[in-house]
């Protein structure tokens, strides 16, 4: 059954709503209705990025609202349950993981960047010499945990045991040498828990937003150019049979800019990269 979350987004609103406004109207059904596009989306970059993406929408008439969330939970049910039009906070193997959970039937139609998981030190600074027993925080959502054990993997920290691709959790080490102490936490508390860990595991977004990327050890992230960069981009979702609607398709074409790139260039320098 589906969920009604007017209370809770109002909610959010009054904690800091941002609304760009324009004129405009659109028949192509409730997204876009009245010329409004409602979009949640985390804070960094995803809220930034699309703080820049309003002015090119209201030049073709739409006002774009964007709702903030602060976990990968909401919103998701937010849009299956109406109450968003379209949201941007996430990768499409989180968001299948997430539709089978939940039996939903959210689908991707834009991809707009790629979020390097990098290692980042906390009380040491050196893969090079890591004690034995050293501990190192990962996140523990949906697929980004089994990311952050792959990435220990290529750097010859751990070997998860075979097969498992993106299934891998903290519990399926078939070796671990340096007796590694693995801990799943909320992506958001990565950052807040470095002085605590000697090393954590971190999406580019969440360094960012946690004023840490300059704990970032070289060498320690996943390529630009890899293939988890093509599997792990974040997209623009929306719900199943609204992906054609002429709103939906104002939002892609509006971040499929030079501006919205060279933005994400200038702004995040490496730490989010576009995938557009």
């Amino acid at each position: 059954m589906k969920r009604n979350f007017t209370f809770a987004i109002l909610a959010v609103l009054t904690l800091g709503l941002i609304t760009l406004s324009a004129c405009g109207d659109d028949a192509g059904g409730n997204t876009g209705n009245n010329g409004t596009i409602v979009v949640g989306a985390t804070a960094v970059p995803h809220s930034e990025i699309l703080e820049q993406v309003a002015p090119i929408l209201a030049e073709q008439g739409y006002t774009l609202t964007i709702v903030p969330f602060d976990d990968f939970i909401l919103p998701n049910l937010a849009l299956d349950a109406g109450d968003l039009d379209a949201n941007f906070f996430q990768h499409v193997p989180y968001l299948t993981s997430f539709n089978a959970q939940h039996g939903l039937t959210l689908v991707p139609v834009f991809g707009v960047h790629f979020e390097p998981l990098q290692v980042y030190a906390g009380r040491e600074d050196s893969l090079a010499s890591i004690p034995q027993g050293a501990s190192i925080a990962i996140p523990n959502d949906p697929t980004n945990e089994a990311r952050a054990l792959l990435l220990l993997e290529s750097l010859g920290l751990i070997e998860l045991t075979a097969g498992l691709g993106l299934t891998a959790t903290a519990n399926d080490l078939a070796s671990n040498p340096h007796d590694l102490n693995i801990i799943p936490m909320a992506a958001e508390m990565l950052p807040p828990a470095l002085p605590d860990v000697d090393f954590a595991v971190i999406n580019g977004n969440f360094a960012l937003a946690g004023g840490v990327t300059d704990r970032a050890i070289y060498g320690s992230g996943e390529s630009v150019d890899s293939e988890a960069a093509i599997q792990f981009t974040n997209y623009v979702v929306v719900r199943a049979g609204d992906e054609n609607l002429s709103a939906v398709q104002a939002l892609i074409n509006a971040i499929n800019t030079d501006t919205i790139r060279d933005f994400i260039n200038n702004r995040y320098e490496g730490r989010v990269v576009p995938q557009f």
